[in-house]
């Protein structure tokens, strides 16, 4: 992956098109829209609630304050479907079409037969490997990795201990670099492996099953857990409390959901990374939008699709480690709300950490 760091999309030039309201499709009257239409498919409810809390407002908004047209569906992890929602999206009159796969095969299809349709392509969040998209926008997923990998080595301190990796989906390619982005880390620390797998389509009951599974093989020896979503980190903690461990042994985390972050005020896990569903959207927005209107998108550097032997033109954002002491920062930018956040038992956590 290489980024040019001079070349940043500037925030405020996001926050411009994330003020209005969201709706299920928009107008075709506003003035910075072209005469093209956007498709968004996004992959399912169940791998993070990110997807419809987060992504889908804050593209609505985005898309209507910039008064362009464009249709938003999620494909509910089922790929078949996915690519039956592609075909509607091009015969409706889609001009430009953004997804995140499932996986990088079904993906490329996708974009193989809307790209022959004239359909312009956008990664979002994941990049399709051996795919033909135009742009891919995301955060920078080694980055995340690297925090992810940082935060748990903070809360592990500098004595020997045993680590759990419980990565992602082995068909998202950035799973691999979240994966790739904590070794870099904790492979250089005083640090065993004491056992590693990944979780089919991030699923958070076979996760359950699976970290069960790692703990007992290691006979409960086990001193901190790379997790690799907010989901997967809910699953290893069950199981931790299960064994009267929850709170002893640091979890990571990713996407500060509602529940990561409890998790966090309540002790239960070290960390999560924050990627600004406003920011990514914004992003993803002005791509598209660029692309509606015959133009070329900016970019701040280039992701390499090795199956592709290709650079693919990014835009590449900078992701947010949170800990205990930085949870407002989410409440703040607007990715959870205090009043989900701070429901019930968590009031008083949210009180000690200066959320109201």
């Amino acid at each position: 992956m290489k980024r040019t760091r001079n070349l940043v999309l500037a925030a405020a030039s996001a926050a411009l098109v994330l003020s209005g309201c969201g709706s299920d499709s928009g107008d075709d009257g506003g003035s910075e829209g072209g005469e093209g239409k956007i498709g968004v498919i996004l992959p399912d409810t169940a791998s993070s609630v990110r997807w419809e809390s987060a992504d889908r407002p804050a593209l609505e908004s985005a898309f209507d304050e910039a008064g362009v047209e464009y249709e938003i569906q999620n494909a509910e992890g089922d790929a078949d479907q996915m690519a039956t929602i592609a075909d509607g999206m091009v015969a409706d009159g889609v001009t430009v079409l953004a997804i995140v796969n499932l996986d990088s095969d079904s993906g490329a299809a996708i974009q193989e037969k809307a790209g022959q349709q004239g359909v312009r392509t956008i990664d979002y969040d994941r990049l399709t490997l051996g795919g033909s998209a135009d742009y891919y926008v995301s955060f920078d997923n080694t980055v995340v990795g690297e925090l992810q990998g940082e935060g748990l080595a903070q809360c592990l301190g500098e004595d020997e201990a045993d680590v759990i990796y419980l990565n992602g989906a082995p068909t998202d390619n950035n799973a691999t670099l979240f994966s790739e982005g904590a070794h870099s880390v904790l492979d250089e620390g005083p640090y065993e492996n004491a056992g590693e797998q990944a979780v089919p389509d991030w699923d958070n009951e076979q996760a359950v099953t699976i970290f069960e599974q790692l703990y007992t093989q290691a006979d409960g020896q086990v001193d901190g857990v790379y997790a690799a979503n907010d989901g997967l980190a809910g699953s290893v903690i069950s199981i931790l409390e299960k064994n009267g461990r929850a709170g002893e042994v640091p979890v990571t985390g990713q996407d500060a959901t509602v529940e990561g972050l409890q998790n966090i005020l309540a002790g239960d896990q070290c960390m999560t990374v924050y990627k600004s569903a406003k920011l990514e959207a914004g992003a993803l927005a002005e791509t598209a939008i660029a692309l509606v209107n015959g133009e070329d998108a900016e970019t701040n550097g280039t992701t390499e699709d090795v199956d592709g032997d290709r650079e693919v033109p990014s835009v590449l954002l900078d992701p947010e480690s949170i800990t205990q002491d930085n949870v407002k920062t989410v409440v703040d930018d607007g990715g959870v709300t205090a009043e989900d956040l701070c429901d019930g038992e968590f009031a008083e956590m949210c009180e000690e950490a200066g959320i109201s």
